[in-house]
């Protein structure tokens, strides 16, 4: 049955917010009415709609399954294609149900993956707003990457969000090339890294939750000669001075807040003039997107710079 919910979406092209709010809807109709379905029977009375396609209906599925996000303003309901779809659609479950049962709960779950995925597959946006400070822009990306973590669990986000800011950062004050990127699954331990940026004898570590391990490299910097630097969340902040201080290392790490850590060089970068924050801006998403493409395989990890 998965296999070919997985041909028909593929075939289909199921995965758009229009087509993924019929098959929700369409499936309730299946648990409440069984199968086979009618299709002429999910049209409204004038015919021009699919029946109880809207908003509401499509949110309290999401709602089921603990996602919050909308997935349409409309649920679908004035997509042109939407009722070719439930055609289609109730074509492909009637002829699963002609073969056997069909388990409506593992085609429920199918589609609520397909949401998830809907979701992640979207850019990150930062929106440059004059009224605005530009840690706001940073701080408003970083959670936009902990709500998209929450709703897809064991995707971390924030943490690849946070290293590549900081790397795209570094390489806009200092240009490109002074240091190598890596993924942000590839982890200092695997590859013998002394941080996720060396810079001359400065070991940079970026972390949404920093512990005793980042702590542990740390020290192993301050023993090869080199001096390490943490960057973290304003949570994290409080963490990481308490772990050096509980370490002895108090005095011997710098940590800094991410916010503070770009925005002060984005000030620094565009001259502390409105046209050049504007510009500092644009080129230090550019260059992290530039990144998400050299090293990242999921490109929902971008941003888009809106002005």
């Amino acid at each position: 049955m998965l296999t070919a919910l997985r041909d028909f979406n593929k075939d289909r092209k199921f995965n758009r917010k229009g087509p993924l709010c019929v098959a929700l809807v369409v499936t309730q109709h299946a648990r409440k009415m069984g199968l086979p379905l009618d299709p002429d029977k999910l049209l409204t009375d004038a015919g021009g709609q699919v029946l109880g396609l809207g908003k509401g209906a499509v949110q309290a599925v999401l709602n089921r399954h603990g996602i919050t996000r909308v997935l349409a303003a409309e649920g679908g309901r004035t997509s042109r294609g939407s009722i070719s779809n439930m055609r289609e659609y109730v074509a492909f479950l009637n002829g699963q149900a002609a073969s056997g049962a069909v388990d409506l709960d593992a085609v429920e779950a199918f589609w609520i993956e397909r949401v998830h995925e809907f979701f992640s597959a979207k850019p990150f946006k930062i929106r440059l707003d004059a009224s605005r400070s530009l840690r706001t822009l940073v701080r408003d990306v970083i959670a936009q990457a902990e709500e998209r973590q929450r709703n897809t669990p064991g995707m971390q986000y924030a943490g690849a969000v946070l290293q590549h800011l900081v790397g795209a950062k570094l390489d806009c004050a200092l240009g490109a090339g002074n240091f190598e990127h890596n993924s942000f699954s590839t982890s200092d331990a695997q590859s013998g890294r002394n941080g996720d940026f060396f810079i001359g004898d400065v070991a940079i570590h970026v972390t949404t939750a920093p512990g005793e391990a980042v702590i542990g490299r740390c020290r192993d910097n301050i023993d090869n000669g080199h001096r390490p630097i943490i960057v973290t969340t304003a949570r994290g902040l409080t963490v990481a001075e308490g772990l050096a201080e509980n370490a002895g290392l108090g005095e011997r790490i710098d940590v800094f807040e991410v916010e503070q850590f770009v925005a002060l060089n984005l000030y620094e970068l565009g001259k502390f003039a409105a046209e050049g924050r504007r510009v500092a801006v644009g080129d230090v998403v550019t260059r992290y997107n530039e990144i998400v493409e050299e090293v990242e395989t999921d490109p929902s990890l971008k941003i888009e710079f809106r002005q």
